[in-house]
């Protein structure tokens, strides 16, 4: 077993989830079984409670994992589904370490942070590692060196070095800021936090050296004179117009081969050929731009708009938009702000998404979007959230039911198109939130000749063909009332897909007499969307915005 640390320095978010993914590709694509796991420094036990402002989007796993967007990163990269053995916060770790000593599995040990701290982070590694049969584990530890957090994961590391000399490596992510007043890389911050990692008995195979430029020879041997490295293992990794271009610049250093060398593996060169026609894709000239409104309500953070809370989505649109060949300008709308003043705002675009979402502030918002997607002919894609409200906005609009709403917004609403089931009243009776809702992935039975048949069935993507059956990953409490199916259906908004085990509705549509694009589905295809194999919703949804 060969085992690859991946660490931070100087600031956060510098890309060590794309660096991660990225070396798991190269590994990948050279021959070897490699399998990447994400450990997280806060005590959630999971990513689902946190505000996605906060951390970003939580990324959804089949199993229903709700786990860090760097899990994203590696599906998208890999082409493979991650799940829980792949992503585990300290929250997490601790849980475990104490229900161990409640069991007594300690067998009246004084119960430490290390070991017992220590061991349980490396028998996740270790058992993820035979689960997946994999010859090499990539672990990227959260945060960055030098925080009293994760200070237990960089102590595994060193464990686990001394334990298997030469079998174990350790890859620095650190930004090199370029200061404009001086206009030349400045490498004391690398530096000074490789004198950290050196404190904790870390020393790095490998820097990837995060800039806004490639560095050039001269700074790359002071950099390796002052790492105590040697120049050729500082790997220059520079802003670039898309992340799925790093492989090739990694592989044009011979990054892969380097890794192979250090762990003592027959040193073999990546197979980049798909990866490297998606590169030309993404760069070839587009003859046409289209502008898609995404009316939200997690776009700000303070004075600033915060991109990574819909990460998933802006993904699955630009994979999308990358198969048809198309420049995609999206519009990021308040739903807030929409609510203050009115759907106007949104102006001439040539498609409306409403996201997933939680709560009533910007609702109302959200649901003039989607009455103005109706009425304008625009098409509109609604995403769990947004397929609710639409629901809302058909109710109000058409039915004339002018008191429509979820029981999530207004639990006294006379008619609740939305509504909780059962089950999930009682988790909310408990306030138990975390890891109860209808989650992961979930099969849903088509209704043939529908829209949504038709999208699935042109790109094969049926797990049951002849039964039409569809799997989908869901991430919600609140559902669509089956009270309301008749009146619904009797006035053209059709119920195209219902789920296998509880007959639940997960997609509604106007037929495309009425509308060119109306879709609504309570699973969430961005979740599965990559590069390579961007989902047919997205796909479809974007052609319609293109015509």
């Amino acid at each position: 077993m060969k085992y690859i640390f991946v660490s931070g320095g100087v600031i956060s978010g510098i890309g060590k989830g794309t660096t991660v993914a990225s070396i798991c590709l190269l590994l990948k694509s050279a021959g070897f079984r490699v399998t990447p796991i994400k450990f997280e420094n806060y005590l959630n036990i999971d990513a689902g409670t946190i505000n996605p402002i906060e951390h970003g989007d939580p990324f959804l796993c089949n199993d229903g994992t709700e786990a860090d967007m760097d899990i994203g990163t590696y599906e998208k990269f890999l082409d493979e589904d991650m799940g829980s053995d792949n992503f585990v916060t300290m929250g997490k770790i601790y849980q475990t370490v104490i229900e161990k000593e409640r069991r007594f599995e300690y067998m009246g040990e004084d119960v430490e942070a290390i070991p017992y701290i220590t061991d349980e982070i490396i028998s996740r590694i270790q058992n993820l590692a035979h689960k997946k049969n994999a010859q090499i584990v990539v672990i990227e530890l959260g945060g960055t060196a030098g925080e009293y957090q994760n200070i237990f994961y960089y102590e595994a590391s060193r464990i686990l070095t001394l334990k298997y000399p030469g079998d174990v490596i350790h890859i620095h992510v650190s930004y090199v800021p370029i200061p404009p007043h001086l206009g030349e890389p400045k490498t004391k911050p690398t530096q000074l936090s490789v004198r950290t990692l050196n404190s904790m008995g870390i020393q790095p195979d490998f820097i990837v050296a995060r800039s806004e430029k490639k560095l050039d020879k001269r700074r790359m041997d002071r950099f390796a004179l002052f790492c105590n490295m040697h120049p050729e293992d500082i790997i220059t990794n520079p802003n670039l117009s898309t992340a799925y271009e790093i492989p090739l610049v990694f592989s044009e250093q011979n990054f892969e081969q380097k890794i192979l060398k250090k762990l003592r593996l027959n040193q073999k060169k990546a197979d980049l050929n798909d990866w490297k026609k998606l590169i030309d894709k993404i760069k070839k000239r587009k003859s046409k731009t289209i502008k898609i409104a995404i009316v939200g309500k997690y776009f700000g953070t303070g004075d600033y708009q915060l991109r990574d809370s819909y990460a998933a989505l802006f993904d699955a649109i630009d994979h999308a938009a990358i198969q048809l060949g198309v420049n995609v300008k999206t519009t990021w709308i308040d739903a807030e702000t929409v609510e203050k003043t009115s759907a106007g705002i949104i102006n001439e675009v040539d498609g409306i998404i409403v996201p997933i979402g939680w709560g009533s502030r910007g609702a109302e918002g959200m649901i003039k979007a989607a009455s103005y997607a109706r009425i304008n002919k625009i098409p509109y894609l609604g995403l769990c959230y947004g397929m609710q409200l639409a629901a809302v906005a058909f109710a109000r609009d058409v039915l004339g039911l002018k008191d429509a709403n979820t029981t999530e917004n207004d639990p006294k609403t006379k008619h609740p198109i939305i509504h909780l089931i059962p089950a999930q009243k009682k988790f909310m009776e408990r306030r138990s939130y975390g890891g109860t809702m209808r989650l992961g992935s979930w099969q849903a039975l088509l209704v043939k000749d529908s829209l949504a048949y038709k999208i699935y069935n042109r790109f094969n993507q049926f797990i049951n063909k002849k039964a039409a059956i569809i799997s989908e990953r869901h991430r919600h409490r609140w559902e669509f009332n089956n009270k309301y199916s008749q009146l619904f259906e009797k006035n053209g908004f059709t119920i195209c897909a219902r789920s296998v085990l509880e007959n639940l509705a997960e997609m509604l549509e106007l037929s495309q007499d009425q509308h060119p694009f109306y879709l609504g589905t309570q699973g969430h295809p961005e979740y599965k969307s990559r590069p390579l194999k961007p989902h047919p919703i997205f796909v479809a949804f974007i052609e319609a915005c293109k015509k």
